[in-house]
């Protein structure tokens, strides 16, 4: 009965989720999540890029070193045209939407709010974050969010601490962004989306171009053999073929209707130890007044020469 009542509960607030807040990701990673363990592959691939075909520049910012136990921003850049539409599942034209992930090292995870500081709760205004899976919180994820008023996305990082956590060391370590804007290709199951360019999957001469179902589009073709043939078009990409066109097989029934694409780019950041950076400044301070030293003792030997005539 407990059981019962937990997940009705959950059910609930989920469904909440879905209506009061319209930029959380239960939807945009929601297929990596749901079909891969880990959202990078052994190839160093994020496996985003697996349905979002098109590749498209993605860059990211983070300090070159950070302290133990300190807040800093990851900022995640996904850049496109302004006033770029995209194809709906629907067929109409929607504003692009972007999403973003970020693997940060073990130990590096999204700093709690109460250590945001109002910049960053201004930048990240709207923006809804969550890990990647209940184990994985130095897993990110964002989207989907409108695109024009988030082309820069702000990730709030709380670096580890050496001192509390024995499995945390100071030194170097790798960060992997992904940014994707606009809809996939390909859903995880194989299928095509209708943002996508669909070729011909035999060869035939097109007898019949007719309204399917759904604001689809079916292309009949006939095949040398005298084999009926029958291609289904989804509602949005555009048909750019005839009757009476003889086509072979790869040949571009539609055009390509995608306007987005995903790219991965990886980056570093040093976990810097307080004592080496001591270390450095005392360095620094000892060669300043190491070289003030031997000018002053310069100046003293040629006094004396001069002194004495020499």
């Amino acid at each position: 009965m407990r059981r019962i009542l937990t997940l009705t509960i959950a059910s609930f607030v989920l469904g909440l989720s879905i209506f009061f807040a319209p930029s959380a990701s239960w939807a945009y990673p929601f297929w990596a999540q749901q079909n891969y363990q880990n959202p990078r592959e052994a190839t160093g691939k994020i496996v985003c890029a697996n349905c979002h075909l098109a590749n498209m520049t993605t860059q990211a910012e983070v300090p070159q070193s950070v302290g133990a136990d300190s807040v800093f921003k990851a900022v995640v850049k996904v850049p496109y045209k302004a006033n770029t539409t995209e194809i709906g599942a629907d067929g109409s034209d929607v504003p692009l939407q972007v999403g973003a992930v970020v693997m940060l090292p073990d130990g590096f995870k999204l700093a709690p709010q109460e250590r945001w500081t109002e910049e960053i709760k201004e930048e990240t205004k709207g923006v809804y974050f969550s890990q990647y899976s209940e184990e994985q919180e130095n897993i990110i994820l964002v989207g989907p969010l409108p695109g024009e008023q988030n082309k820069e996305i702000v990730f709030p990082i709380l670096s580890p601490n050496p001192a509390s956590d024995s499995n945390i060391h100071f030194g170097k370590y790798s960060i992997h962004v992904g940014g994707n804007r606009g809809r996939g290709q390909v859903y995880p199951t194989g299928e095509r989306s209708n943002n996508s360019v669909f070729p011909a999957t035999q060869a035939g001469k097109i007898s019949a171009i007719e309204p399917g179902e759904n604001g689809s589009t079916l292309i009949k073709l006939q095949s040398e053999s005298g084999e009926a043939i029958t291609e289904t078009i989804p509602v949005g990409p555009q048909i750019i073929v005839n009757v009476g066109d003889s086509v072979e097989q790869g040949t571009l029934l539609t055009n390509d209707p995608n306007v987005g694409g995903f790219g991965q780019i990886d980056t570093e950041v040093v976990l810097q130890s307080p004592a080496r950076v001591y270390g450095l400044l005392a360095f620094f301070i000892g060669v300043t007044l190491t070289q003030i030293l031997l000018v002053l003792k310069k100046k003293q030997v040629e006094k004396v020469q001069a002194a004495e005539g020499i």
